[in-house]
């Protein structure tokens, strides 16, 4: 299944970036969908997810208040809007669709992975 995750770059502490993940119906369609990263050394990590409807959000602690999840079901797409970003936001970032309508956090509730994007942060 291919899920292609746009939207990374490179951008100075402060700024914005909005990542874009489409994926294709059928892996779409009744599954929530999520954001993880890998940074530098470290294992892969939460950082959001939204459900089926789109109703319920989570995130992790790190980033609350700053990065916002949202999906269009009628694009097949999800995003990731990252605001006031820091140098800790240095990560590869993945989309991932859960196994079921439920927000998750786990990797093991991953059903499918997107290939990466690449978001580096400057000070």
């Amino acid at each position: 299944v291919q899920l292609q995750a746009s939207g990374g770059g490179l951008v100075q502490a402060g700024g914005s970036l909005r990542l874009d993940c489409a994926a294709p119906r059928r892996t779409f369609s009744n599954n929530a969908v999520g954001w993880f990263r890998q940074a530098p050394g470290k294992e892969r990590a939460f950082v959001a997810t939204v459900t089926w409807r789109g109703d319920t959000t989570d995130y992790a602690d790190s980033v609350k208040g700053r990065f916002t999840i949202s999906r269009d079901n009628a694009k097949n797409r999800v995003y990731l809007q990252m605001n006031s970003l820091k140098p800790e936001d240095t990560a590869i970032y993945y989309c991932a669709v859960g196994r079921g309508g439920h927000r998750f956090r786990a990797s093991q509730s991953v059903q499918y992975w997107g290939q990466g994007t690449l978001v580096t942060v400057s000070s």
